[in-house]
């Protein structure tokens, strides 16, 4: 009976560790720093390297390990091939393998917010329910679709991109992407901000904002949970493009809950209340009863999130 399942969250500039029981309990997390030299060859031994000295620490042996879930910031095949991580410096190869050999255990990989997601609906803010769709409102706005306990993967890997629906086809600044109107654009933390340096340059009403010098996404939702006639309006258009995106992608999966994390979702109910209210005015009768709900798993949801999709395999 295997005991114990490894969780990795590989980023940019560290790779977040998780060592847990098969039943979601974590007994330890640590970070290694992410080596990004010569094409990111590093990332994996060091990865692997990590993980062999935390079961000797903890006198652990392979037999009690039920395997390593891995997640990438880039498209993954259901595989386990990677198909470029810019982040990384990654090209395109079989993840999944490499960490088995490296190993000597069952891997599975994933793209990191399809992690997320499976990590709060195994034990954050989506517990008890068998279909989310998790929604990451961050410096972008990333997605993960579960559908019945399984992942959408999608051909390419791309499955829940929501970040890159287009909701406007007057934009004339680029995404990211390379696109115009995403809906990331709008929603994300630069995305409201952006949003609010647009208000405040195109009139003069006077508002809370005008006295902060540099303006994040809490300001403007704490200055719309003071009254503050500007930052409300922004708050509402935000909600009316999420509700409106959210209320198309239902019509497409169907889900039983939203789930909304990422750092704007730390607004709370002001950012529920008016997504959910938005949502209701454009969704398809049928998936009216879709509940909002955040996430509360925070930084730790990718290590969740990897260490069941090993469970899961």
């Amino acid at each position: 009976m295997k005991k114990y399942v490894f969780g990795v969250d590989i980023g940019g500039t560290t790779v977040k560790l998780g060592f847990f029981t098969v039943d979601g309990e974590l007994l330890d997390k640590w970070e290694i720093t992410t080596r990004k030299d010569e094409g990111g060859r590093f990332i994996l031994p060091d990865v692997a390297q990590s993980i062999e000295d935390k079961m000797a620490e903890k006198n652990v042996d392979k037999e009690d390990v039920a395997g390593v879930g891995i997640g990438v910031p880039g498209p993954v095949r259901d595989d386990g091939t990677v198909l470029r991580c810019v982040n990384l410096g990654w090209g395109v190869f079989n993840v999944e393998q490499e960490v088995e050999r490296l190993l000597g255990l069952p891997a599975k990989v994933g793209n990191d917010a399809n992690m997320a997601s499976l990590g709060e609906m195994w034990q954050g803010g989506g517990k008890g329910f068998s279909s989310i769709v998790m929604v990451t409102l961050g410096t972008g706005v990333g997605g993960g679709i579960i559908i019945n306990g399984k992942m959408l993967y999608g051909t390419n890997g791309a499955g829940g991109e929501i970040g890159h629906i287009c909701v406007n086809d007057s934009e004339t600044e680029v995404c990211g992407c390379g696109k115009k109107g995403c809906l990331e654009q709008y929603t994300s933390a630069t995305g409201i901000t952006r949003m609010a340096e647009r208000a405040l340059n195109n009139t003069e009403r006077p508002s809370k904002l005008r006295n902060v010098q540099y303006i994040s996404a809490k300001e403007i939702f704490d200055a719309a949970k003071e009254g503050d006639d500007l930052a409300l309006e922004l708050v509402e258009e935000h909600g009316r493009t999420l509700g409106k995106a959210l209320a198309t992608v239902a019509c497409v999966c169907d889900p039983e809950a939203f789930v909304i994390g990422g750092g704007v979702s730390r607004a709370g109910e002001i950012l529920l209340e008016t997504t959910a209210k938005y949502y209701q005015q454009y969704v398809f009768h049928a998936c009216k009863n879709t509940k909002f709900v955040l996430a509360t798993l925070g930084n730790d949801a990718g290590i969740y999130g990897c260490a069941e999709a090993i469970l899961t395999k």
